[in-house]
């Protein structure tokens, strides 16, 4: 069965705005069956000069319930709320 990841690597600048932005972000993951798998926590980089400062992994059934998750109104909100909060890079990955 295909499973597909969201790979975020998320640089928070604005605390408070990012906290109205994880309260819509995490509605939408519900809506589309997200599992987190990581949200946060400490990173120990092993090699490379990648520096991220938090990063989230979710798990969707597929790609396209993935990208569902992403196009969807609640998450495009989520996303005007998170503006001018931080810099986010984000990316979808089909997975085994």
């Amino acid at each position: 069965m295909p499973v597909a990841f969201v790979i975020a690597d998320v640089t928070v600048t604005d605390a408070e705005q990012m906290a109205k932005y994880r309260e819509w972000s995490t509605r939408a993951m519900q809506e589309h069956g997200a599992e987190v798998l990581v949200r946060g926590g400490a990173i120990e980089v092993l090699e490379g000069d990648w520096q991220p400062t938090r990063l989230v992994l979710l798990k969707f059934a597929d790609h396209a319930t993935a990208r569902a998750f992403y196009d969807s109104e609640t998450y495009r909100h989520a996303r005007t709320l998170r503006e001018n909060a931080g810099v986010m890079r984000m990316l979808i990955v089909d997975g085994v």
